[in-house]
């Protein structure tokens, strides 16, 4: 069935990754560096690997990053010296490109003249064939982010030096319909900030009206963190152009490629529960999805418990609707990062206890109804019903608010292989044997879709489907740009496609 699994328990510690948080502000007269970094705290669970901002007074664009938190690549000193009427900020967790110093963003440029800066969120899939066909090799650009600036870049040198205020807008309208995949982006130049969301609106963007100024954002959680009002969710498609003018909104792409495909994920596990998509609660959504498994899988059980953090509301709905108590069972350590490295074997097998520890009084002896969001590699799950176990439980019944994980993400979540993926080649009696529980139920996907009170508005659900709404290349991989494909010579280029399933 499986290995012991604790080396896959350290990389599984966290569960899927998010692939950024991206945040602008235009607000001439305000303090935008200091917005920006309250934004970004805002967008912190979105990606710990990288930080940064690039901050424009009119005339200088300048950019800070660091590698780790928020925290990490900002203090008051930094900020200080950060001064301008506008800026853009990035919280990164690597897709295409590893986590190095080099690949944090915002990504600048200056060419001809011109400055400007970019953060993306989400996953370009056609990234190998765009780099070849404009010789950009290997080692050249090391990420999708990277390579969508070197394109703006090509294009504002092809303007020449004769410069117009619009010259990077049009290069980015001149590069937009040949990006495939997952892009919101931000980005900015001297003047303005210009924030893109893909024809599919795979990862979400919102909009916000600052006291004399504009902010857009990830989630609305980080409008609230800067004082913004919430204005709307940026459409599929649309390119944003915030300056001194005031909003421009343009819609590069014929109507017939939109086609909404919000990735499900971020109503069940990855947004923050305060924030809003397709105008609905996240948490509301959470607390559904446990109602409605409570009435798809009910146990007989004592106590309902949720596994921190996006179990819990979830675990609260399970109980309503069952009418069995809700109660605490785990405790989370809220300071562990994603530096924890243990350096034998032994010691890996902690860190699930590392970061969640059982409350022994409040299920020793009961029958347990344990909540989760997903199962990826089920490493984490088996360590947390081995402690609840050796705290006392005497039943686990687990429940999952989503589908079984049987196909990788190529748009913005780090979801792996189809090897490393339990439900890939399992059954849900072989995974509960697997975890041992007593027994294991997963929310349906018409379920899951209803729980968010938008039905009709348009999902992506390939990891559970293997239905891709854009097509992918065989042999795809997170180092595409960075070291050699394992595929045949030419694959990637012709970008031969995954088989329908």
């Amino acid at each position: 069935m499986a290995t012991d699994g604790s080396d896959a328990a350290a990389r599984d510690l966290e569960g899927p990754k998010e692939a950024c948080g991206v945040v602008g502000v235009y607000a001439p007269g305000q303090p935008v560096s200091h917005l920006t970094y309250l934004a970004m705290y805002a967008l912190q669970h979105r990606g710990q690997e990288a930080a940064g901002m690039a901050v424009s007074d009119g005339v200088q664009l300048t950019v800070v990053k660091a590698e780790g938190l928020v925290s990490n690549a900002f203090d008051d000193r930094t900020l200080l010296t950060l001064q301008g009427h506008l800026a853009i900020g990035h919280t990164r967790y690597s897709t295409t490109g590893g986590s190095t110093w080099r690949n944090a963003q915002p990504v600048w440029r200056e060419v001809a003249g011109r400055q400007f800066a970019l953060g993306h969120n989400g996953n370009l899939t056609n990234t190998a064939a765009l780099a070849s066909s404009a010789g950009m090799l290997p080692g050249i650009v090391s990420s999708d982010s990277d390579l969508i600036a070197e394109m703006i870049g090509v294009e504002l040198d092809a303007c020449g030096e004769e410069r117009h205020p619009d010259d990077v807008e049009q290069a980015l309208l001149a590069v937009l319909p040949r990006l495939q995949g997952a892009f919101s982006l931000v980005l900015a130049d001297e003047s303005q900030v210009i924030a893109v969301r893909d024809p599919h609106g795979f990862r979400p963007l919102c909009l916000g009206k600052l006291d004399g100024g504009w902010c857009v954002a990830s989630e609305t959680p980080a409008l609230d963190i800067v004082g913004a009002h919430f204005v709307r969710e940026l459409d599929p498609g649309e390119v944003l152009v915030i300056d001194h003018d005031g909003l421009r909104s343009l819609h590069p792409w014929p109507e017939s490629e939109i086609d909404p495909h919000l990735c499900v994920f971020e109503f069940f596990y990855f947004a923050r529960p305060d924030s809003r998509l397709y105008g609905r609660s996240v948490h509301a959504a959470r607390v559904r999805m446990g109602e409605l498994l409570a009435e798809q899988a009910p146990a007989e059980a004592d106590m309902v418990m949720g596994v921190p953090e996006s179990g819990i509301p979830a675990a609260e709905g399970f109980a309503k609707a069952s009418g069995i108590p809700y109660g605490q069972g785990l405790v989370k350590n809220r300071y562990i990062g994603r530096s924890f490295i243990a350096p034998t074997p032994e010691l890996r097998t902690k860190a699930v206890q590392l970061k969640l520890n059982p409350l022994r009084e409040n299920v020793a002896g009961k029958r347990l109804v344990v909540v989760e969001d997903s199962i990826v590699r089920g490493t984490t799950q088996k360590q947390v019903t081995r402690m609840l176990r050796e705290a006392g439980a005497a039943e686990i019944h687990l429940r999952i608010t989503s589908p079984p994980v049987r196909w990788p993400c190529f748009y913005g979540i780090d979801i792996p292989e189809r090897a490393e993926l339990l439900a890939a080649d399992f059954t849900v009696e072989e995974i509960r044997e697997f975890i041992g529980v007593d027994s294991l139920a997963y929310l349906t996907l018409d379920r899951l879709v209803a729980s968010t009170n938008a039905p009709g508005a348009g999902f992506c659900h390939a990891c559970f489907t293997g239905d891709y709404p854009v097509e992918v290349p065989v042999g795809f991989t997170k180092r595409v740009l960075e070291e050699p494909s394992r595929a045949p010579a030419g694959q990637l280029e012709q970008l031969a496609h995954l088989p329908s399933i």
